[in-house]
């Protein structure tokens, strides 16, 4: 399962762990379905760290959002998902059992996150061409980045949950 994610700075495509965190993968693949990612910002950028979207807030502050269920879900750490190569793909969350809807990709490892945040995918094609120019993004002292970098798009490849239905 994989989506695109068609950026400002060029594609990303995103393998999604649908196995492996179940309910992450199909609250990300219903917002996307959704158009809810559209036209969204990144609105956070840390250079050697990672860049996070999925905020609904225009003004690029990263204010809110809600999963596909109006209310916050719980994590799905698993020991085999760590945040241990750059263009991994996991939620954003204030603590545990906070996910919504914000996510980040990692331009390194991270391994102080692995056991507090879900890693639900990885990034397959655009993780060194479109990454690093995401990452040459200057960025403010709230890490802010000073150039929009947008996701203007979102192409699912293939949705199993639409063959639910």
């Amino acid at each position: 399962m994989s989506v695109t994610l068609r950026t400002s700075h060029g594609d990303l495509k995103v393998e999604l762990f649908c196995s492996a965190a179940p309910k992450t993968a199909y609250n990300f693949l219903a917002l996307c379905a959704s158009g809810r990612y559209d036209n969204t910002l990144f609105h956070r950028s840390i250079p050697g760290f990672m860049i996070q979207g999925g905020s609904p807030d225009p003004s690029g502050k990263g204010k809110g959002g809600a999963s596909i269920w109006g209310e916050n879900f719980e994590d799905e750490i698993s020991p085999a998902l760590r945040h241990n190569a750059r263009g991994i793909l996991s939620m954003a969350n204030k603590g545990p059992g906070t996910n919504a809807c914000q996510f980040f990709i990692t331009f390194d490892k991270a391994p102080h996150l692995d056991g507090k945040n879900t890693v639900f995918g990885k990034v397959i094609e655009g993780e060194d061409d479109v990454l690093d120019a995401m990452e040459a993004v200057k960025a403010n002292e709230k890490s802010r980045p000073q150039q929009q970098i947008k996701i203007e798009k979102v192409i699912i490849h293939a949705n199993p949950i639409a063959d639910q239905g």
